[in-house]
C-alpha cells in the first residue's frame, strides 16, 4: 500500500530507523516508521484514508504525523534535517532527501531505509554500517559521537536503553563521549527521562542498564538515589555486600517473575532508604533500621521529580513499606490479627508484594535461600487460611455508615468514619467476629462513649 501510494503521487517512500532494525533481526514488529521525501503529513491523511482511519495526530513543525491504528501505530515523517541550540532540544528543521535524513539520526542500526516503491523494492539503504554493526553487536553513532549527543542529549540515555535492551556493547569511544557529554542529559525533560527508565526495566536483564549508567555517571544525574548506593555495604549474610549489587539483582529476579512495570520500578527503589538510615552497630554490624519509613518519604520526592502518576507514587510507597512484613509473619506465634492487618493494608497489591518479597532473596547460599523460601510459603498459607475464612481483601465493616446515623441520630461526618474505624479494629485484632451481629453488637457497647466524648 505504502509502495503503490508513493508511486501515485510521485514521491520516495521508505521504511525506516526501529522497523527495519527489528526487521533484520527478526525481532517481533508493531510500530511502523515511515519517511518520504516529501510531504509526511499529507501522506499520512492519504494512508489514514485507505485504512479507513479517522484520525491521523500532525506535527507541523517536524513535518510528521501519527496514524492510531489497531495493529500498530504508523509514524509518518519528511525527510528531514535538524538542528539544535546549545540550550534546547527543540530543533530548527529544514526538508531534505534521504541521504540527508539517515545523516541526522541516532545509531547506525537506526540509520537503515528500505525503499517501498515498486521499481526498487526491499532496496537497503545503509550508509553508515549498521548491518555491519548488527552482526557485531555494537552500539555507534553514524557521526562523530559528540555531535550526534550535543546535538540530542536525548540520545545519551537511548544508548544505555538499546545496549540493555538487544544486550549490544556500547563502541568505547560513544562511551567516552557519553563521559563527556553526560551533563547535556539535563536539559532533557523529566517525562522523557523517566520513559527511557521504565524501557531499561522492561528489558530482560535491566541490570546491564544501570550498570552502564553508574559507569557513565549518568546515574548519579538522573537518579541519585539509586548512583549513593554504590559502594554502600550491607550485612555480609547477603551475597551482595554492595548495596547496589544487591538492588540490581532484585531488579532482575522480578524480571523473571512478572512483566508488570511499576512493580519492576518497586524492586528497584524498595531499600532506596537505605543509604539515610545505615547505621553501624558493634554488635549485628551494619544495621538499617526504619529503612522502609523513609524511603516512603524519599518516593516522595521522586515522583515529583520524575512526574510520576499518584497511582504510581502511593504504589511503590506501599510496596516499600510494607517490603518487610510478610517475612515477619513466618513466626508461629504470629496471630490472625496481624495476617489480617497486612490483607487490609496490602489490599489489591498484596500478590505483588509477596512477588517483591519472593525477588529480595539475593543470597547464594542454598541454606538460606531454602529458608527464605520456605518461611514465604508459610506466610502464604496462613494469608490464604485468613482470607478463607473472614474473606477480608476488601474489608469494611458490616454495620454500615446509614446504620450509625439512624441509630445515633447523627448526620454523615468524621464521627460515623470513627465508630466504623473501632469497629473495624476490634475485627482486625480479633475481639469480635467478622460478621454483622457480632459488629451490630459491638457498635451498640461503644456507640455511648462515642456520643457523649464527641
Amino acid at each position: 500500500m505504502f509502495g503503490e501510494l508513493g508511486d501515485k503521487m510521485e514521491i520516495e517512500v521508505y521504511a525506516v530507523g526501529g522497523y527495519v532494525r527489528d526487521l533484520i533481526m527478526g525481532r517481533e514488529l508493531t510500530d511502523m516508521d515511515v519517511m518520504v521525501v516529501g510531504d509526511g503529513i499529507d501522506f499520512a491523511h492519504q494512508v489514514a484514508d485507505r485504512l479507513k482511519v479517522k484520525r491521523v495526530v500532525p506535527f507541523k513543525e517536524f513535518g510528521t504525523a501519527i496514524i492510531p491504528h489497531k495493529d500498530g501505530q504508523i509514524e509518518v515523517a519528511s525527510a528531514r534535517k535538524e538542528l539544535y541550540e546549545p540550550s534546547s532540544r527543540k530543533p530548527k528543521v529544514t526538508y531534505t532527501d534521504i541521504e540527508g535524513d539517515l545523516h541526522r539520526r541516532d545509531f547506525t542500526i537506526n540509520a537503515m531505509a528500505i525503499s517501498l516503491r515498486k521499481d526498487n523494492l526491499g532496496e537497503l539503504y545503509d550508509p553508515y554500517g549498521g548491518i555491519r554493526d548488527l552482526n557485531k553487536k555494537i552500539i555507534r553513532t553514524p557521526l562523530d559521537p559528540d555531535t550526534t549527543f550535543s546535538e540530542d542529549p536525548l540520545r545519551i540515555i537511548r544508548a544505555v536503553r538499546f545496549s540493555t535492551q538487544l544486550d549490544f556493547q556500547i563502541n568505547p569511544s560513544v562511551i567516552e563521549s557519553i563521559k563527556r557529554q553526560v551533563s547535556r542529559i539535563e536539559i532533557v525533560s523529566a517525562e522523557r527521562i523517566t520513559a527511557e527508565l521504565y524501557r531499561i526495566l522492561k528489558a530482560e536483564k535491566p541490570s546491564i542498564g544501570f550498570e552502564l549508567l553508574l559507569q557513565t555517571g549518568l546515574l548519579k544525574i538522573i537518579f541519585p538515589e539509586i548512583a549513593k548506593m554504590s559502594g554502600m555495604e550491607q550485612p555480609s549474610e547477603w551475597h551482595h555486600k554492595d548495596l547496589f549489587n544487591h538492588t540490581l539483582q532484585v531488579v532482575n529476579n522480578i524480571c523473571g517473575m512478572t512483566d508488570k512495570r511499576d512493580l519492576r520500578f518497586a524492586a528497584l527503589v524498595h531499600d532506596i532508604g537505605k543509604p539515610e538510615t545505615r547505621r553501624f552497630d558493634r554488635e549485628m554490624g551494619w544495621t538499617f533500621h526504619g529503612h522502609e519509613v523513609v524511603g516512603t518519604r524519599i518516593i516522595k520526592k521522586i515522583a515529583r521529580r520524575m512526574r510520576l502518576s499518584n497511582k504510581t507514587k502511593e504504589y511503590l510507597q506501599k510496596l516499600t513499606l510494607l517490603h518487610l512484613r510478610p517475612i515477619a509473619l513466618a513466626k508461629d506465634e504470629v496471630t490472625d490479627s496481624a495476617v489480617r492487618r497486612l490483607i487490609v493494608t496490602a489490599g489489591d497489591h498484596l500478590d505483588d508484594l509477596m512477588t517483591l518479597c519472593r525477588a529480595d532473596i539475593t543470597t547464594h547460599n542454598p541454606v538460606l535461600v531454602k529458608r527464605y523460601l520456605w518461611n514465604f510459603d508459610r506466610v502464604e498459607k496462613k494469608i490464604k487460611a485468613v482470607v478463607e475464612k473472614d474473606e477480608l481483601k476488601a474489608f469494611q465493616s458490616p454495620v454500615r455508615g446509614d446504620v450509625i446515623m439512624e441509630e445515633c441520630g447523627i448526620p454523615p461526618g468524621p464521627l460515623v468514619g470513627k465508630i466504623k474505624k473501632a469497629i473495624e479494629e476490634a475485627i482486625l485484632d480479633g475481639d469480635i467476629e467478622n460478621t454483622y451481629y457480632a459488629a451490630y453488637d459491638y457498635f451498640q457497647k461503644i456507640k455511648d462513649d462515642f456520643l457523649t466524648n464527641h
